[in-house]
């Protein structure tokens, strides 16, 4: 996510550094322009000046942008060295926080099965069992309830089946 944020930054940043300079005569007030002494110049004079406020403006842009990089990917990396172990080798981590019984259960109809462990519901998520299901779920009420660590069970008419689901879609 944050290498996402870094490279939209770098890709806004050149889109607006890209929009061209309207140049000095536009920019300024009429009286800032004659009070700078502008007005004597030569158009390549002044498209001159122009074309080094440009190069000053990228500049400028273009290390702003690779500090705002750095800084997200150093974020990223002290994040990463901050996981627990488990998260380290690959193992999903355990979390002795509650926070699973706070999240919405998913409740709605089933309207079949999409394979042959997957029944689709009829806001059109599809939900596969861990382990076979051996029950009729067409037409019936279906509750997905969020258990610990990521996990899902599954309820058919108010009814605790404790077979455990994941979302396919």
């Amino acid at each position: 996510m944050k290498t996402l944020l870094a490279l939209f930054l770098l890709t806004a940043a050149t889109a607006f550094a890209e929009s061209p300079f309207p140049g000095l005569k536009i920019v300024m007030t009429p009286e800032e322009y004659a009070r700078a002494g502008l007005d004597g110049l030569t158009p390549d004079q002044l498209s001159v000046i122009d074309a080094a406020i440009v190069r000053h403006y990228l500049r400028t842009v273009k290390v702003e942008a690779t500090q705002q990089a750095e800084q997200l990917t150093q974020q990223a990396l002290t994040e990463e060295r901050d996981k627990s172990f488990l998260a380290r080798v690959g193992l999903p981590d355990i979390s002795l926080s509650q926070d699973w019984k706070t999240l919405p259960s998913v409740k709605a109809r089933c309207t079949g099965w999409a394979s042959g462990n997957s029944f689709k519901l009829d806001n059109d998520q599809v939900w596969e069992g861990v382990e076979p299901i051996r029950m009729e779920l067409s037409g019936r009420e279906i509750e997905i309830q969020p258990r610990p660590n990521g996990g899902f069970a599954l309820v058919v008419d108010g009814k605790n089946t404790t077979m455990r689901v994941i979302r396919v879609k």
